[in-house]
């Protein structure tokens, strides 16, 4: 148990480990997680024709202050750990950035030629916005220098490859202990999952466990390569600093 209230925001992109990690933290006895919870936020202002947009934007709070306010008061359900899942995308430049001097912020992150060629099954033509890779960036910078203290950057690959021995590590970093609970979790939906979750959770409803790490060999398209590039040179930052 945390010996103080812990709050975690955990901030990946696209086509990441995300998911699997929130079932994994949610799993602990004393973590309350949330999940993505400035989506109806970035579709309201994006009007991006996601799956479920409109009911996602009806459903979810779409006042980006009232979404900071909520993740940096009152842990909910008395928990004493408030893991939060974040799409790095979605804070777009119209939001403020002070209130995240009350959270820990945390960086996953996943090797950028994997994370394209999958990506692009769902968006034919990514920027690098549509990545998350820049605003990362953009908001580990904003972190460290507020802080002074270089935030914890986890690769999904080095999860997946050992998910106690980095979940262990990465409980350590936090100052907190290490539970069991956090390496399976049961099937199934969480009432804690977004609205969306039915559009895209089906695999993840169906696991018990993190999976095996298997390395892609797909190729990115060439009108890509110039994305690819810009991503790697992100990642191979990010890479320098990870917890291994």
């Amino acid at each position: 148990m945390a010996d103080k209230p812990l709050r975690i925001a955990m901030w990946g992109g696209p086509r990441n480990i995300s998911t699997a990690l929130m079932r994994s933290w949610g799993n602990r006895p004393d973590t309350f997680v949330c999940d993505e919870p400035f989506y109806g936020y970035y579709l309201d202002q994006t009007g991006l024709p996601h799956p479920g947009a409109d009911e996602i934007v009806e459903h979810h709070e779409t006042d980006w202050r009232k979404i900071a306010d909520w993740l940096t008061g009152p842990i909910p359900e008395g928990k004493s750990v408030f893991y939060q899942k974040q799409m790095a995308h979605h804070l777009l430049p119209d939001v403020e950035l002070d209130w995240l001097d009350q959270l820990t912020s945390c960086f996953l992150i996943r090797e950028p030629r994997e994370m394209v060629t999958s990506l692009i099954h769902f968006i034919p033509k990514p920027t690098p916005n549509d990545t998350g890779m820049p605003q990362q960036w953009h908001i580990y910078e904003h972190v460290k220098s507020k802080t002074g203290v270089a935030p914890i950057v986890i690769d999904s690959m080095d999860v997946l490859l050992d998910p106690r021995g980095m979940q262990s590590k990465i409980c350590e970093s936090l100052g907190i202990e290490f539970n069991e609970a956090m390496l399976s979790w049961p099937t199934g939906r969480r009432a804690t999952d977004g609205i969306w979750a039915k559009h895209w959770y089906t695999s993840v409803e169906k696991t018990t466990g993190f999976g095996s790490y298997r390395h892609k060999d797909d190729q990115v398209p060439d009108e890509l390569l110039g994305l690819l590039d810009e991503c790697n040179e992100i990642y191979d930052r990010f890479r320098e600093l990870c917890l291994t």
